[in-house]
C-alpha cells in the first residue's frame, strides 16, 4: 500500500486549487446572481469532493507507512500529523455536507434568496479550514521531512550513526 502513500503529495493538489476555485465562483455567482456561476461552481463543489476523497485516502495510507517508518524515531512529528489528519477530516465533512446541502436545495428549487447568502461565510470557513490543513501539511514536509526520501532514510540514518559511535 506503499503505493497509495507516494501519491499523496501528487493528488492532494487536486482538491486545494478545486475547492478553493469553488469558494470564489461561489461567492462570485452568489454575489452577482449569475447563474451560470452557480452552476459552475456546484460542479467544482462535486470534483472537489470527489478529489478530497482521493487525497484523504491516500494520506491515510501515508500516515500509516511514515508511522511504520519511524517508529523509534523520537522526534516523529505524530502530534502534527493528528492536526493534519484533523483538519483534512473537517475540510472534507464540511464540503461534502455543502454539496449535500446545495444539491437538495438546488433539486427543490429552493436555492434562492437567503438561503444562498448562507454559503458564503460556510465556503470561507471552508477556506480556512483548507489553509491549516495545508499548513500542517507543509511543517510535515519541509520541517520533519515526511513522505521524502530523507524521511524515509532517517532510521537506518540513524542505526548507522549508532554502529560509527560504538
Amino acid at each position: 500500500m506503499e503505493f497509495l502513500a507516494d501519491l499523496h503529495p501528487i493528488v492532494v493538489h487536486f482538491p486545494i486549487a478545486i475547492l478553493t476555485l469553488y469558494v470564489f465562483i461561489e461567492i462570485f455567482g452568489i454575489s452577482m446572481n449569475k447563474e451560470f456561476l452557480m452552476k459552475m461552481a456546484h460542479l467544482l463543489l462535486f470534483i472537489g469532493i470527489v478529489t478530497a476523497i482521493g487525497a484523504v485516502l491516500t494520506g491515510n495510507q501515508a500516515a500509516e507507512v511514515a508511522d511504520q517508518v519511524n517508529k523509534s524515531n523520537l522526534n516523529y512529528p505524530n502530534e502534527i500529523i493528528e492536526d493534519h489528519e484533523t483538519y483534512a477530516s473537517i475540510t472534507l465533512w464540511l464540503f461534502a455536507g455543502l454539496l449535500v446541502l446545495r444539491t437538495y436545495l438546488v433539486l427543490k428549487k429552493k436555492f434562492i434568496g437567503i438561503l444562498r447568502y448562507i454559503f458564503i461565510p460556510l465556503t470561507i470557513i471552508g477556506l480556512y479550514f483548507i489553509y491549516e490543513t495545508g499548513n500542517y501539511g507543509g511543517k510535515l514536509v519541509f520541517d520533519y521531512g515526511v513522505g521524502t526520501e530523507l524521511f524515509k532514510n532517517t532510521e537506518s540514518s540513524t542505526d548507522s550513526l549508532k554502529q560509527i559511535n560504538k
